[in-house]
């Protein structure tokens, strides 16, 4: 049972690692956007759009090819995710509007869309799509402890897990890492210094905002199978909450994306009462304000997030 609930911890884990790397990339830039749980509800509603139209074109259940399924589902999600990440980035970057208002607002937009299509779309062959999406290393029908826990899952587990390394490896040791994290810190220093500030912000927050939206896709066609629920935006604060529990480390969010997802599991595997089992879902919050508590009181450089989050740049002030 232990080694079970392990293994759906960390599929369901890939959901708050999706959300976390994107939002990490989009802190970066200085951009604090609190629209991720939307931008996560659009990239589901992408693929809702993208199954459904694909089933539709070739004519039913009966013309689904495993390659033309999962292509054309991954670029609708990624495309109203890059819609999110836009509105976004216009709003903050080029109108310079507040940055906490327009990231709750693109949240409630997010939410809507969800609801509108995964109301209104045509379910058929969903089931399907999602057995291509799920299809995990041939590992046999009697498979041991190590198969179980590292070969079971679906790609979109395996993809997160390398866009979090390599997101790492970006921002720690590249020139691209290095001046995003300088547009972070002081965009006024960076734009000094031949840096495009506007780039770099559209960039990181549409990358991040794309990188986000494959977790609701992943929440859709993955860990439910194809059945469209409604609940992905509560994924996503956790995700925002996880941003800040690994010190803005995308390399970090692995570990802490599998200690959410067992957190939030948990309830489901051991016999609690009701009450118990929303005070379990509460610890991730609580730990993530401890964190924060301990890197506020000491205080150290790279433990902080960037001095410019949530602060529009106006280059004439500079």
């Amino acid at each position: 049972m232990f080694l079970t609930f392990l293994q759906s911890a960390i599929r369901f884990s890939a959901v708050f690692l999706f959300g976390s790397v994107g939002e990490t990339l989009t802190e970066k830039s200085g951009n604090l956007n609190l629209g991720i749980p939307g931008i996560m509800c659009m990239g589901a509603s992408g693929a809702i759009v993208g199954a459904s139209t694909y089933v539709a074109a070739v004519g039913g259940v009966g013309g689904i090819t495993a390659w033309g399924a999962t292509l054309v589902t991954i670029i609708f999600a990624l495309l109203f995710s890059l819609l999110g990440g836009l509105i976004y980035c216009v709003l903050t970057a080029t109108l310079r509007c507040n940055q906490n208002v327009s990231g709750l607002a693109l949240t409630t937009f997010g939410v809507g869309v969800l609801s509108f299509f995964g109301g209104s779309a045509d379910t058929t062959g969903f089931t399907v799509i999602s057995g291509f999406f799920r299809q995990s290393f041939p590992i046999g029908d009697n498979p041991n402890w190590f198969e179980t826990l590292f070969l079971s899952y679906g790609c979109l587990v395996y993809i997160a897990i390398i866009i979090a390394v390599i997101a790492a490896i970006v921002l720690k040791k590249t020139r691209v890492g290095l001046n995003l994290r300088a547009v972070g810190e002081n965009p006024a220093t960076a734009d000094a210094a031949g840096i495009s500030v506007t780039n770099y912000k559209y960039g990181a927050t549409l990358i991040g905002s794309m990188i986000a939206g494959l977790g609701g896709l992943f929440y859709i066609m993955d860990q439910t199978g194809g059945v469209v629920e409604y609940t992905i935006d509560t994924y996503g604060w956790m995700a925002v909450a996880l941003v800040i529990f690994t010190v803005w480390r995308p390399n970090w969010a692995i570990l802490g994306s599998i200690l959410f997802s067992i957190l939030y599991l948990l309830p489901n595997y051991v016999s609690v009462s009701f009450a118990e089992r929303e005070v379990i879902k509460m610890i991730p919050y609580l730990v993530t304000i401890v964190v924060l508590v301990i890197t506020s009181i000491v205080s150290r450089r790279e433990s902080q997030p960037p001095a410019a989050l949530g602060l529009s740049y106006f280059r004439e002030e500079r």
